[in-house]
This record gives C-alpha cells, structure tokens and sequence, in this order.
C-alpha cells in the first residue's frame, strides 16, 4: 500500500528524517512514536506531499507521492487546524468536504449522526464558525471529516492531544472500527504510547529522524518502548 524509499529530508544542513525503507501494508493500523523532533510529522508532511523530499519518494498504490496527485482520492487526513477553513461552521465545512469526496448531503447526515456522541453536544447546530472553536472541537471535526468519502488512507497526527478521557476513548473506538475493516490503512503518530498502542498492531519508533523500533503491537510492547524511551 504505502511504500518508502530512500527517504531523506534535511533543513539547513540537518537531516531530519532519514527511512531507507518502510512498507505499510493495505488495512495496517500503523502507529508512530517519537519524542518533539524525531521526525513524525515531516513523515506525514512528505506523505501528504506538503513538502517535498531531499532525496527518495514515498509511493501509495504505486503512485509517487511527490510526482502525482492520483492518490489524493483515496487519501484522508487531518494533521492540524490549518486543514480546516476558519470561516464556515462544522456543518458547511462538512459538506464541503463532502462535495469533494462525492458524498451527498444526506451521506454527510449518516456520517455526523453515527459519530455524534463524539461531539458530545459541543459541534453541531451551534451556530459558531470553526475558528471559534476550541483547539479540542477543531479536532474532532477535523478527525471526523477525515472519515468522509470512506478513504482508503487515514492519516492523523496527534489525535488525542487536546482531548478529554471520555473523546480519547471514544476516538479509539472509531480508529479501531476503522482497523478491523481490513480496507482502510490507518496510520496514527502521538506522544501518547499507551493510546497508540492500544489502535495500533504495528509500531515504529523515530529517534532524530530515523526508525529505531519496528514491532508488531504485542503485551509486551509497551513496556519495551517505555524502557527505551526511559534512558
């Protein structure tokens, strides 16, 4: 499904991400692990093709990343805030996304309707436009637009940051809902081991930019990681 090769980014003379090869098979539910700086978002950011790469490429379905915009409509993702559009409320923005994706209004409906204890009350029908939002409901109209269109690629980075408990367990449930289809890969990076852990059966560990740790999720993966990550 998603292929590296050769990958290498540097800034100034610094490499920051340096992945000779990573492949991600279809329907994995692939976690990313690293402390500030180890290189998880330039990883997405490459994969997205936000910026581009100082050598290699990353491909999806065959497709070079970097080269074509051919996997753009099997690919979802929310990164950050900045994927949103301040000036329209969830709803507009919803079924902005919506259009894009080929998903009429009422598909839309389902959708909002299937997640809308995620919300819990805070989203919907409340008039306010998505950059008077809180940086906790931005995200989870980000997460949950990210689901429209049923990708075959999700991409989220720090999902559960900015969460409370009760949406952190209730975004589990929808990261491992989306896992156990086996047709959607879904690839999560977060400060958080135990959560990623626990959406996660596969883990990889960034360390200055490169792989450090490639593990299938077992009970034991916790502690293996939090030991290294203790020195």
């Amino acid at each position: 499904m998603i292929q590296v090769h050769n990958l290498k980014k540097v800034y100034n003379g610094t490499t920051v991400l340096n992945i000779p090869n990573l492949d991600i098979p279809k329907g994995e539910s692939f976690g990313l692990v690293g402390n500030n700086g180890a290189g998880k978002t330039t990883f997405f950011s490459l994969l997205l093709d936000l910026i581009q790469p100082t050598q290699g490429y990353i491909t999806t379905n065959s497709i070079k990343v970097n080269e074509s915009e051919g996997w753009k409509p099997f690919t979802s993702a929310f990164i950050d805030e900045t994927f949103l559009i301040g000036y329209l409320t969830p709803e507009e923005y919803f079924y902005f996304i919506g259009e894009l994706r080929g998903w009429n209004k009422a598909d839309v409906d389902a959708l909002l309707t299937k997640h809308e204890d995620f919300f819990n009350g805070e989203i919907l029908n409340r008039k306010k436009y998505l950059r008077d939002l809180s940086k906790g409901n931005q995200k989870k109209v980000g997460i949950i637009a990210a689901l429209i269109g049923k990708p075959e690629v999700v991409i989220l980075d720090e999902p559960f940051a900015n969460l409370d408990p009760t949406t952190q367990f209730r975004l589990k449930k929808i990261i491992k809902e989306l896992a156990e289809d086996g047709n959607t890969t879904v690839l999560v990076s977060s400060h958080d081991l135990a959560h990623t852990i626990e959406v996660s059966n596969r883990i990889v560990a960034l360390h200055k930019g490169e792989v450090v740790k490639d593990i299938i999720t077992s009970q034991e993966t916790l502690r293996e990681l939090e030991e290294f990550f203790a020195v």
